[in-house]
């Protein structure tokens, strides 16, 4: 574990300089990527949003569950989150977040990179849906305590959880999002009906399952090296709340399974939208369903409310 923790250690100088080119060249390529009109969606089904669903509509989903991983990672890493002008007009409030106590260097850093990813989806999303003649959504209203102290108590951790207590925490904390943005980008790809787009979708969902497979590894490694397995028990917790209200796909976190996907083909998982604001609104199965959990007034755009 020793060995492993100092390459880490001197891998982080250059993952930072790769992290910051690499996602300035990816929103610079999705900002400019389509200038036609928005298109209507023919695919169809159980994985992919409903049909006939502008292709901005999907990007302004999207949009809201950036915000709500950017919010998270930039109070975690700064105590501060998303600029006004990030924002958008109209925004928001975001309850709960603070600055982690306890970062390693190291640790400190992979918040750092993540929350900067986070931020440039943010606005690389925000640019092509202009760019596609159309308006992207403002930061919706977010609640950071009361959603984490929800889902600890239906995930049988507590009556209370913290992810911004410790850097234990912490990781629980991004590992309820991680998994969640990895399944919802390739749940809407079939429903992208441009190609450019669908494209630099492709390459956000990518980066997304970079940080999904950073946290697990990160939760794992600390468990081993600490001899104490409470964190990792936590995450699959939460795993298993998440299967019970989005239909499943999950993979549960040890030393012997830090990849979620499917056993017979490794494939990533999916999730229709309708999956995802079950997790996100922290609501069992059923139509209807338009806020609560993370988004206490529901997300902002078409789709916000669940079909079933």
């Amino acid at each position: 574990m020793e060995k492993v923790n100092e390459l880490i250690k001197r891998a982080v100088s250059r993952r930072t300089f790769m992290a910051g080119a690499g996602t300035t060249a990816a929103a610079a390529f999705l900002a400019g990527c389509n200038n036609s009109p928005a298109s209507t969606s023919s695919g169809g089904g159980t994985t992919t949003p409903p049909q006939d669903v502008p292709d901005n509509d999907i990007l302004n989903f999207a949009l809201n569950l950036e915000y709500l991983e950017a919010e998270f990672y930039l109070r975690a890493a700064t105590g501060s989150g998303l600029s006004s002008a990030d924002a958008l007009s109209g925004a928001g409030t975001v309850n709960g977040g603070a600055a982690v106590p306890g970062f390693s260097a190291a640790m400190q850093q992979y918040a750092v990179e993540i929350a900067q990813d986070e931020l440039n989806h943010v606005r690389a999303i925000q640019a092509t849906i202009s760019k596609n003649s159309g308006t992207p959504v403002a930061r919706p209203n977010i609640d950071f305590t009361n959603a984490f102290n929800a889902l600890a108590s239906a995930a049988g951790i507590g009556s209370s959880f913290n992810p911004f207590s410790s850097p234990s925490a912490f990781l629980v904390g991004a590992f309820v999002f991680e998994d969640v943005g990895v399944t919802a980008y390739t749940g809407a790809a079939p429903a992208i009906t441009n190609a450019s787009i669908l494209s630099a979708a492709a390459g956000i969902q990518a980066v997304e399952a970079y940080h999904a497979a950073e946290i697990r590894t990160l939760l794992v490694g600390m468990a081993a090296a600490k001899n104490d397995q409470t964190y990792v028990n936590y995450a699959n917790q939460v795993s298993a709340l998440r299967g019970k209200l989005g239909g499943g796909n999950e993979t549960m976190l040890s030393i012997n399974s830090i990849v979620a996907c499917d056993t017979t083909n490794a494939i990533a998982f999916s999730r229709t939208t309708d999956q995802v604001l079950h997790i996100v609104y922290a609501a069992a199965s059923g139509a209807g369903v338009k806020s609560g959990g993370f988004f206490p007034n529901g997300l902002n755009g078409s789709i916000s409310t669940t079909a079933s």
